[in-house]
């Protein structure tokens, strides 16, 4: 009776189990059947829309994108009527530690910042977490492809491109060590008045040392001749031949304008300037200079008390006026935030952009400066099915209601954690009379 009773109270805490922990979707399987999509108003990424739209795909490739619904290659095709639905190209967020952090405070379960100056050797490939109980909060808001970024230092490492579904971080990897990530020396510092006990902003007392330790690592690196064997020196190899970007993070003018100059003094050809919150008081260099800006402030307040309320709002129009390629950012917003990336775009909206060219912020030009716009970013023949489908404007909170979502041809699951909490408490609450 004694081993009866054990078995059965194992039994019920396995049974709890799904209840008391959060839900966690399993990895979509690969397309089985061609599939065809009628009659949908399609936001092809690049500022065109396709009203009355076709899209096809096979094996987890896009093999049609136009109007005609009766060639005759759809015959074999599963073919679903949206009846006038939304389809846009899964949005891509493309700075964030979505996978490296999930509770800051309990170290276990922190992977996204190393100790020391110098990181570079540091990859956020091998730490992504695809069980991460964030990411489902983040899908189901159309964003299904992120540029994940370690933290940390002035050389933070190495970041990587994957989808936002799999079973590990094999299966997830789009693009591996796209970018190198460098922070800039703060100038300033904010310091405590030991008189009057006041914060102030006071020049950084070891600039001068940080730009020098900066320089003689790229001096090495530029060097480098594989022996003897320095992981960071090796990592740096990469930015010289293009092959990574080099990700300048960076909001002060002066900052920017330094490193830049910096960078481009020691033959790095691939940069982007990720924050870039003075970005326009230095447009010209970086018009000059062919540097991207991923603007990650655009819910931001004001950086000086006298500006107006909305001045963050109207920067990507600004930018994207002057011929810089803008892409939007969340990565300086809380981690459980940046799912707000569609809505960052709306605003910009709403501040001199056109929807089509806010959605191109955080599809095709985030793709682009990723270096994944061969794979995603816009919904074009040969490129991934990675897409969703909206019931309304998928910019507008009130109306980016996600029907499904595909990424690489698979049916996601977007049912998540949040989802079945709003389940359990409208069932228990949607009865009660209103007070």
């Amino acid at each position: 009776m004694r081993k009866f009773t054990a078995v059965l109270l194992t039994s019920l805490l396995i049974s709890a189990v799904p209840v008391t922990l959060a839900w966690v979707p399993t990895p979509a399987p690969d397309q089985a059947d061609p599939i065809a999509i009628t009659n949908a108003i399609i936001h092809v990424g690049d500022g065109t829309v396709i009203n009355n739209g076709v899209l096809a795909f096979d094996k987890g490739v896009i093999t049609y994108v136009g109007t005609d619904a009766n060639r005759s290659e759809f015959f074999n095709h599963q073919l679903i009527n949206l009846q006038g639905l939304h389809i846009y190209p899964g949005f891509i967020l493309p700075n964030t530690s979505l996978g490296l952090l999930e509770v800051a405070n309990l170290r276990a379960t922190n992977d996204v910042t190393e100790t020391g100056d110098i990181n570079a050797s540091v990859r956020s490939a091998i730490a992504y977490n695809t069980d991460s109980e964030l990411i489902p909060t983040f899908r189901f808001n159309g964003i299904l492809t992120a540029g994940v970024t370690p933290e940390g230092g002035m050389i933070s490492g190495r970041s990587s491109v994957f989808k936002l579904d799999g079973w590990n971080w094999e299966d997830s990897l789009l693009k591996a060590d796209a970018a190198m990530h460098m922070t800039w020396p703060a100038r300033t510092v904010r310091q405590r008045n030991d008189t009057t006990g006041v914060f102030e902003n006071r020049d950084n007392p070891d600039y001068a040392s940080m730009v020098q330790m900066l320089n003689r690592l790229f001096q090495d690196a530029r060097t480098y001749n594989g022996t003897p064997l320095n992981l960071n020196l090796q990592a740096m190899q990469s930015l010289f031949s293009g092959e990574s970007k080099l990700f300048i993070h960076a909001n002060d003018a002066r900052d920017m304008i330094a490193s830049v100059q910096f960078a481009r003094s020691y033959g790095v050809p691939e940069l982007v300037v990720v924050g870039g919150r003075d970005a326009l008081k230095v447009k010209d260099l970086l018009v000059a200079e062919s540097v991207a800006v991923i603007y990650e402030s655009v819910h931001a307040l004001p950086a000086q008390e006298w500006f107006d309320v909305d001045e963050q709002f109207k920067v990507p129009f600004q930018l994207h006026e002057s011929g810089i390629l803008v892409g939007i950012g969340g990565g300086e917003t809380a981690l459980d935030s940046q799912r707000n990336l569609p809505f960052f775009a709306g605003t910009a909206a709403g501040y001199g952009l056109d929807r089509e060219t806010a959605l191109s912020m955080i599809t095709r030009h985030n793709a682009e400066i990723l270096g994944v716009d061969d794979r995603v970013g816009t919904l074009e023949t040969g490129k991934d099915a990675t897409f969703f489908i909206s019931s309304g404007d998928a910019l507008d909170m009130r109306t980016n209601q996600l029907q499904e979502a595909f990424i690489q041809g698979r049916l996601i699951d977007l049912f998540g954690n949040q989802q079945a909490l709003y389940q359990r408490f409208y069932q228990r609450y949607s009865n009660l009379p209103m007070e």
